[in-house]
């Protein structure tokens, strides 16, 4: 009965400590999946905003939609600019005006024009998955984002209204039917949300969202949001954005190393929630795969005791008790992901298509946890294996 008791013991304890480490690693691993989405959405700015610089109007933000309106001749002038290889006019607008934005990881719906040439400078161009992409020639069609082609389920040959009319719309309130020619691959950044038109569509879409008073009195074809800029190899971007704002009035250029900044300043707030998340699962899975080792070398005096009286080496023994906690730390860490990995997926298959995905699994962070949880493991079994090799054989054969 005392045996059957002991092994009933031992058995509870293994499970409620492989409990704490799965509870520390689910944690961890959902943590890391939402850090891990919202970096990607970083890396996409960062990677987007490093290339070249953006000139917005002097008295208009500096965001990606911003409202306001640059004269494109500005280009001649930017582009005579030592340094300046290539320069495009920007047009972005919002998709889905008056849509109320909740808390969200991603950009709204947007609106943009695409420039096939620009394609040849830009290091982040995009990959059609379906379809084909604007041509310069391209007049009515429009290239659709992944997010937003599934939030509005088009297809390549299907049509769509832009901008979306509002439930409040207001009687001048313009709108475009567009073919969809093409969906882009899924980019986790930027290009996700965004629906793509020609430059001439854009600037009739940007003449459109003015107020009716005012569009009259706008010639379309001369106005853009801001202007991309690139500069020749070589050339230091942030020295051009000055030279830019030195050269050319009525003009602000954005240093690509002060909008870079920005978007890495944010990654600082999941880092910290990952590392919270890893502390978690230090304290709770390390407390309880030491305790359950302690009192495993408890419980085993006798049986330790003997395999050292037959001779059994010091090295052996702590070999034994490190690698049965080693075990009970990856056996929790596998648990964990795997219970963490799935309640992510389900909720981002779950997630509307109106919103974006909050969380991103990838093979790293499957190394990261069960490395993390292998590794607390092992350093949890050393003090108890420690205390094992240090038994007495004699004293430990007497002990009851």
């Amino acid at each position: 009965m005392t045996i059957f008791w002991n092994l009933t013991r031992r058995k509870l304890r293994s499970f409620l400590t492989i409990s704490g480490i799965v509870i520390g690693i689910v944690a961890l691993t959902t943590m890391g999946a939402m850090a891990n989405n919202f970096n990607a959405l970083l890396d996409g700015g960062v990677n987007y905003y490093g290339d070249h610089v953006t000139v917005n109007d002097s008295s208009a933000g500096s965001s990606l939609l911003s409202s306001g309106v640059l004269p494109t001749s500005k280009i001649g002038e930017i582009e005579s600019v030592n340094g300046v290889t290539a320069a495009f006019p920007e047009i972005t607008i919002l998709a889905q005006p008056g849509k109320v934005q909740v808390v969200s990881l991603g950009l709204p719906d947007f609106i943009a024009n695409s420039n096939p040439q620009e394609s040849a400078y830009t290091s982040v161009p995009s990959r059609v998955a379906s379809g084909r992409n604007l041509t310069s020639s391209s007049s009515g069609e429009v290239v659709l984002g992944s997010s937003i082609a599934s939030e509005f389920g088009k297809k390549v040959g299907d049509r769509i209204d832009l901008p979306v009319r509002p439930s409040d719309a207001t009687s001048d309130f313009v709108n475009h039917t567009y073919s969809v020619v093409g969906i882009l691959a899924s980019t986790k950044t930027m290009p996700d949300t965004g629906a793509f038109v020609s430059l001439t569509d854009a600037q009739t879409l940007l003449k459109d969202s003015l107020p009716a008073s005012l569009r009259d009195s706008v010639d379309a074809t001369q106005v853009a949001n801001s202007i991309s800029v690139y500069g020749s190899p070589g050339t230091n971007l942030d020295q051009l954005a000055i030279r830019i704002n030195n050269q050319v009035a009525g003009v602000k250029a954005v240093k690509p190393s002060d909008q870079v900044a920005a978007f890495k300043s944010g990654g600082a707030i999941f880092t910290a929630i990952t590392t919270g998340a890893a502390l978690l699962a230090l304290i709770i899975g390390g407390l309880s795969v030491l305790n359950t080792m302690i009192m495993a070398v408890s419980e085993r005096v006798r049986e330790i005791g003997l395999k050292k009286a037959i001779g059994a080496s010091t090295f052996v023994v702590m070999r034994e008790v490190v690698i049965e906690s080693t075990f009970i730390g990856f056996l929790g860490g596998a648990i964990g992901f795997g219970l963490g990995a799935g309640v992510a997926l389900l909720l981002n298959t779950i997630t509307p298509a109106s919103q974006p995905v909050l969380f991103l699994v990838t093979p790293g962070l499957a190394v990261l946890s069960l490395g993390f949880a292998t590794a607390l493991g092992a350093l949890a079994g050393i003090a108890p294996a420690f205390r094992a090799a240090r038994l007495d054989p004699v004293t430990a054969l007497r002990a009851q």
